[in-house]
């Protein structure tokens, strides 16, 4: 590698004030985006109207940012909206003619990602909507999934492995007798990369291996959380529920019928690296040439997932950089309260990990970097050792 490129290579990750920035202003878009998502969600309202509006506010707001620069900034919706309710785990994100709707006491799952010149932020959270507070099995599954959201934060720092995290967060859902949801994957992210070669397996199992993984100074990971109390290991139903697509820019294939060449030119030039809804392209179309582009491998589908009928289903997901000053999470949002049937108190290892704080003392008389503007964006970014007391439920207690 010439120097030229090792500097433009070292340009693009934390250590540019700039790159810092970018994911700094992407996150307070997509935790915007998901607070007016939560205030849409309620009783008959159609998931696919409320989705419409969480990727129409990424889109608006980061449209009115970096306009009059010379270079060509890419940004918008880095992960569509998806609504997944109940026993359903991950990536609904209906077509235009859906007319599914929200119903009083379901449990949603919301996911959605905003990117700024490539720099990716994503975050998932999970409501329930109803008045009051949260209580049972709902409230115990909610409570694993952020009390292994709490863990992972603290344990994916410079120098540890992503063994460590795997483990961590398997005996807290089983401290609430939950179980942590298989085939969930928790990725490096990179500059228009948003599922990194570096990453943490939720679960261990013998058909999915990962590599051994440690931490470094000035990564960005985006940490996922699945949690059921059901058996942890989701069923594709129906195929035609899938809606979300990635360019796999990595294959190529003489497609051979006209609507798929419509549809897959469409997709190169709207969506050439990012995940996308087939909502945004013309459905009739879009149906038959889709089918022939995942068929050869062109396109990477995104699932909707489902446990057995009557299990909970809760997702938490969070954007980290990992800081020479610590971790700092720039997406999240606070919990419902929660009254789980389970605790913690008695487990002293995960009590332990929940008073790690987040910030790293350096030794020695180094710099003291000055703060840049921008970098309050929410509340919790900083997390400091949890009150263990809470029982995984929200922190704000």
């Amino acid at each position: 590698m010439s120097d030229e490129e090792l500097k433009e290579e070292k340009e693009l990750d934390l250590t540019s004030p700039e790159v810092v920035t970018k994911y700094k202003n992407a996150a307070e878009i997509v935790n915007k985006a998901l607070q007016l998502v939560l205030s849409e969600c309620k009783p008959k309202a159609k998931i696919v109207d409320i989705c419409e509006k969480g990727d129409a506010f990424i889109r608006e707001q980061t449209g009115n940012m970096y306009k009059n620069v010379k270079r060509k900034i890419e940004r918008g919706v880095a992960f569509p909206t998806c609504i997944s309710v109940n026993n359903t785990v991950c990536h609904f994100s209906p077509l235009a003619s859906d007319e599914t709707v929200l119903e009083e006491g379901d449990m949603l799952k919301i996911d959605m990602g905003c990117h700024i010149d490539g720099f990716i932020t994503v975050v998932a959270h999970t409501h329930v909507l109803k008045e009051g507070p949260v209580t049972g099995r709902a409230a115990d599954v909610m409570a694993a999934a952020n009390t292994a959201a709490e863990v992972a934060l603290r344990l994916v720092r410079p120098g540890r492995k992503n063994k460590d995290v795997t483990d961590a967060i398997q005996k807290v859902a089983a401290a609430y007798d939950c179980k942590i949801v298989e085939g969930v994957l928790s990725h490096q992210l990179k500059q228009f990369v948003i599922d990194g070669n570096k990453v943490i397996l939720n679960v261990s199992s013998p058909e999915t291996r990962v590599d051994d993984a440690e931490f470094e100074e000035n990564e960005v990971y985006a940490i996922d959380i699945v949690t059921s109390t059901g058996d942890g290991k989701p069923k594709l139903l129906d195929e035609r529920q899938t809606t979300i697509y990635k360019r796999a820019v990595d294959k190529n294939y003489h497609l051979k019928m006209k609507s798929s060449r419509f549809i897959f030119s469409e997709i190169n030039q709207k969506f050439p690296i990012m995940p996308f809804s087939a909502r945004a392209l013309e459905e009739k179309r879009a149906r038959l040439g889709l089918v022939e582009c995942v068929n050869h491998d062109l396109l990477q589908p995104y699932p909707v997932l489902h446990e057995k009928p009557g299990d909970f289903v809760a997702h938490i997901k969070f954007t980290v950089l990992l800081m020479p000053n610590g971790s700092d999470r720039i997406t999240s949002h606070a919990l419902q309260e929660l009254q789980p049937t389970k605790t913690i108190d008695d487990d002293p290892e995960i009590k332990a990990w929940l008073a790690l704080g987040t910030k790293t003392k350096k030794k020695g008389g180094g710099k003291k970097k000055k703060g840049k503007k921008g970098d309050k964006i929410e509340e919790s970014a900083e997390a400091e050792p949890m009150d263990v007391s809470s029982n995984g439920a929200p922190l704000q207690e």
